[in-house]
């Protein structure tokens, strides 16, 4: 039995990989994080293999307390390329794959975001997404005038409404406003001009935006918050979530609830995509994938797997490294610790155990195996609701793309799960979004406390 239905497939670049050892495995160059033909090279091969997007994560800082001493200068995540000028560049060397970044609601301003993407959108003639986090670190605070990070229910209420303020900014202009009229002198139609005039609990800001309308209508809004909060921002605001679910009862939960909570806020939930992150370790054979899996865990520094899970647990240098896991700390990222703890509990995991499993997919779900073995559970999930496609993070770069493209590609295409040619110009038609309305998001109900 066929479906015109087709698995959505985003690509996850950040870094050198989503494995925590992944810079010191041959074949890997350790500066690339840094170079832009490295990434460039990347984009190019996903493009050609119709993949929807490519995604950088971000953060505004060099995160995670040196806690162990030393975790910090074994850690690969210190330097990179801002996303939204690596964007750029690879825009003009692309013509359809979608280009998407995180930006945070915590660090910026609404007005600034709202313009860095309309541009972006339209250099890429209409295919970029803006990926919207509140931050989670202290670190990132410390650079920008604070001592300690704003509370968890301030920011999230801070981030409905800078949504509020960039969608509104998004619609300072009619499609058709821009006359440009030699003749008659008028460059503008004034009727199709839309002050936003916004005060609110956290933003005062006029607009006009100086950017024209979207290619798309707007951006793509990607969100992938798993609390309760999260879920609710994202449920009210995003065309796009990315989920983080370890196992397929818990993706369908997840699946369920945001598109339930999509109609409560008078969405069709057909037009919230969900796409939960995978890291694929794939070989010819089942005994060739685990190879590549056990290669890398053998490169995981201790005092970096602890690191990992000190932001979860805290710290847990003075703990047996093969006791069990201890209840999580004050989580920086709530939903990824409670991931964590109840996969430590389900499997009775030490510590040594846990930390080996968060490094070896950046704390979220992987799997190992041949190209059916992998693509079977691909499409378990896609057919069972609970998922619309998947945000493929390779464990290694660009080693793990090779392997996918090589491998679990022309599975997928074997079994008519996705798409050979794209399906338009832009990255809205590419997923199969409908065009936003003038004031879309806007007009969601959200009642601030």
């Amino acid at each position: 039995m066929t479906s015109s239905r087709k698995m959505k497939l985003g690509l996850s670049l950040r870094y050198l990989g989503y494995h925590s050892a992944a810079w010191r495995l041959p074949g890997v160059p350790a500066d690339g994080a840094t170079q832009f033909q490295f990434f460039l090279k990347s984009a190019k091969q996903a493009e050609a293999a119709k993949f929807d997007t490519i995604f950088f994560a971000d953060g505004l800082a060099v995160r995670g307390s040196d806690n162990p001493k030393g975790v910090l200068a074994r850690d690969m995540k210190n330097v990179e390329l801002e996303p939204l000028t690596l964007l750029s560049a690879i825009a003009s060397h692309t013509s359809h794959i979608g280009l998407v970044a995180t930006a945070s609601t915590s660090y910026n301003a609404p007005y600034h975001v709202a313009r860095k993407y309309a541009s972006l959108d339209h250099i890429s003639g209409g295919r970029t997404g803006w990926n919207v986090v509140t931050s989670w670190s202290e670190q990132e605070a410390w650079n920008f005038n604070r001592d300690e990070h704003l509370g968890y229910d301030e920011r999230y209420e801070m981030a409905h409404e800078f949504v509020d303020v960039v969608t509104g900014l998004w619609d300072s202009w009619d499609e058709d406003a821009f006359l440009r009229n030699k003749e008659s002198g008028l460059f503008y139609d004034e009727s199709k001009l839309h002050v936003l005039d916004h005060v609110g609990k956290y933003f005062k800001v006029r607009g006009p935006l100086t950017s024209a309308r979207s290619p798309q209508g707007r951006p793509i809004i990607y969100q992938a918050g798993a609390s309760e909060a999260g879920r609710e921002l994202g449920a009210r605001v995003a065309d796009v979530l990315y989920s983080n679910a370890l196992t397929l009862d818990s993706a369908q939960e997840y699946y369920l609830d945001m598109k339930n909570r999509a109609a409560a806020h008078g969405r069709d939930p057909s037009q919230l995509l969900v796409m939960p992150g995978i890291t694929i370790y794939t070989g010819r054979t089942k005994a060739e994938a685990q190879a590549q899996f056990d290669q890398l865990q053998e490169l995981i520094d201790p005092l970096i797997g602890l690191g990992i899970l000190g932001q979860y647990f805290g710290d847990l240098s003075d703990h047996d490294l093969d006791g069990p896991v201890p209840a999580p700390n004050n989580p920086k990222i709530r939903s990824m610790a409670e991931n964590l703890y109840n996969e430590a509990q389900a499997k009775n995991l030490t510590i040594r155990q846990l930390y080996q499993l968060a490094a070896s997919a950046n704390s979220q779900r992987h799997i190992i195996g041949t190209a059916e073995e992998v693509v079977d559970s691909m499409q378990e999930w896609f057919e069972n609701d609970a998922a619309d496609g998947f945000n493929i993070c390779p464990p290694a770069m660009p080693v793990s793309l090779d392997s996918f493209l090589e491998l679990i590609l022309p599975e997928l295409r074997k079994r008519n799960l996705v798409r050979t040619e794209y399906d338009g110009g832009t990255l809205r038609q590419n997923l199969g979004l409908a065009e936003p309305a003038q004031g879309d998001v806007r007009s969601r109900s959200y009642a601030v406390s």
